[in-house]
C-alpha cells in the first residue's frame, strides 16, 4: 500500500507537467497534419516534385527515371517500385539504379516536410529550432541527391539511343491511344468541360480524405507520444543519470554537447517525436538552438542501427531482394552518416 502511494506521488507531478504539453502538441499536430494533407490532396507536392525531371539528363539516366523520382515525393514506396520495374526490365543496370536511388533522397524528404516536419516537429521544437533542424535535414538530403547526380555524370554512360527510341515509341503509342477513341475525336475532348459541381465533389473528397488521414495519424502518434513521453520524463526525474552522463562525457565533450544530451539522444533513437519533445523544454537553458539541432542529428545517426532492422531491411529487401537491397542500405546509410557528420561540424564551427 505504501509503495503504491509512493508511486502515485512520484507519477502525479509528472502527469501534471506532461499531459498539458502533450495536449498542446496534439492540437498543433491535428491542425498541421490536416492542412498538410489538404495541400497534398490539391497537388502542391506534385508541383514541388516536378523539378526532379531536370536531374536525370545530367546524371546520364533515362528520361523515364524522372517520373519515378517525381513519384517519390508523393509516395516513397511507389517511387521505389517504379525504379525496381525499370531495373527488372533492363532499362537500368545495378549501378544506374543505385544512382537513381541516391537521387531520390531529397524528393523523399520533400514529402516528409508536408506530412511530418512542418505539422509535427516544428510545433514541438518552436519556429527557430524547428526551421534550423528541418533546414539542416533538407541540406543533408539535397547534398545526397547532388552526390547521386555527380556520381551518375562520372560513372554512367548516357542512355543508349535504343532506349531513347524505345521511349519515344512508347510515348507515341500513348499519344495515339489518348487522342482517338475510334471516331477521330479526342477522348479528352469528348469528356466535355469540368462542371462546377464536379470541382465541389473533388474538394469535398480531398477534405474528407485529409480528415481521415489526420485522425489516423493522431490515433497512432498521440498515445505513443503520451506514454513514451511520460516514461522518459519519469526516468529523467527519478533516476540518477550521473553515471550514464559521466560515461558519455568523452563523446559529448568531443562535440561540445552538455551531458544532458545523452538521454535526449536515447529518446530520439527510439522515437523522433518523443526525442524532440524531450529536448524542447531544455532549449534556451541547457541547449542553444545549434546544440539542440546537433543533438538531434547525432540521435539520427545512433537511430540508424534500430531503423535499419525495424524498417530498412524489410522494405529494401522486399523491393530489391536481399543482395541488391543490402547494397542500397549500405549506400544510403553511409551517405547519411557522412553528410550528417559534416552538418554537425558546420553547426558547431559557424
Amino acid at each position: 500500500m505504501q509503495s503504491a502511494l509512493s508511486l502515485v506521488e512520484s507519477v502525479l507531478p509528472v502527469l501534471v507537467e506532461v499531459l498539458p504539453r502533450v495536449a498542446r502538441i496534439s492540437v498543433f499536430i491535428a491542425v498541421g497534419v490536416f492542412l498538410a494533407n489538404v495541400a497534398v490532396g490539391f497537388g502542391l507536392v506534385d508541383y514541388v516534385a516536378a523539378l526532379s525531371r531536370y536531374l536525370t539528363r545530367p546524371a546520364n539516366l533515362p528520361d523515364e527515371v524522372g517520373t519515378a523520382i517525381l513519384t517519390t515525393a508523393a509516395s516513397t514506396t511507389a517511387g521505389y517500385g517504379m525504379l525496381a520495374d525499370f531495373r527488372d526490365s533492363g532499362r537500368l543496370d545495378d549501378r544506374a539504379t543505385l544512382v537513381a536511388v541516391t537521387m531520390n533522397t531529397f524528393f523523399g524528404f520533400v514529402q516528409h516536410i508536408f506530412t511530418f516536419y512542418a505539422p509535427v516537429l516544428i510545433p514541438i521544437l518552436g519556429l527557430e529550432v524547428g526551421l534550423l533542424y528541418v533546414g539542416s535535414r533538407a541540406a543533408i538530403a539535397l547534398a545526397i541527391t547532388v552526390t547521386g547526380v555527380v556520381a551518375g555524370a562520372v560513372l554512367l554512360d548516357g542512355p543508349s539511343s535504343r532506349a531513347t527510341d524505345s521511349g519515344d515509341a512508347q510515348a507515341a503509342d500513348v499519344t495515339d491511344t489518348v487522342e482517338t477513341d475510334g471516331s477521330g475525336e479526342s477522348v479528352d475532348d469528348a469528356k466535355g468541360p469540368t462542371l462546377p459541381g464536379d470541382e465541389d465533389d473533388t474538394a469535398r473528397e480531398v477534405l474528407e480524405t485529409a480528415s481521415e488521414k489526420t485522425w489516423s495519424k493522431l490515433r497512432r502518434i498521440v498515445p505513443r507520444l503520451a506514454v513514451v513521453y511520460v516514461l522518459v520524463t519519469l526516468i529523467v526525474e527519478t533516476t540518477d543519470l550521473t553515471a550514464v552522463t559521466a560515461a558519455a562525457e568523452p563523446l559529448t565533450s568531443l562535440v561540445g554537447l552538455p551531458g544532458a544530451a545523452v538521454p535526449v539522444i536515447v529518446a530520439y533513437t527510439f522515437d523522433t517525436t518523443v526525442g524532440a519533445a524531450t529536448i524542447a523544454p531544455q532549449i534556451g537553458t541547457t541547449f542553444t538552438a545549434r546544440t539542440a539541432v546537433v543533438t538531434m542529428l547525432l540521435g539520427g545517426i545512433v537511430s540508424f542501427a534500430f531503423s535499419t532492422f525495424k524498417r530498412s531491411i524489410p522494405f529494401q529487401y522486399g523491393i530489391w531482394g536481399a543482395e541488391f537491397g543490402s547494397k542500397v542500405i549500405v549506400v544510403n546509410t553511409a551517405l547519411k552518416v557522412v553528410y550528417i557528420a559534416l552538418a554537425v561540424a558546420v553547426l558547431l564551427t559557424v
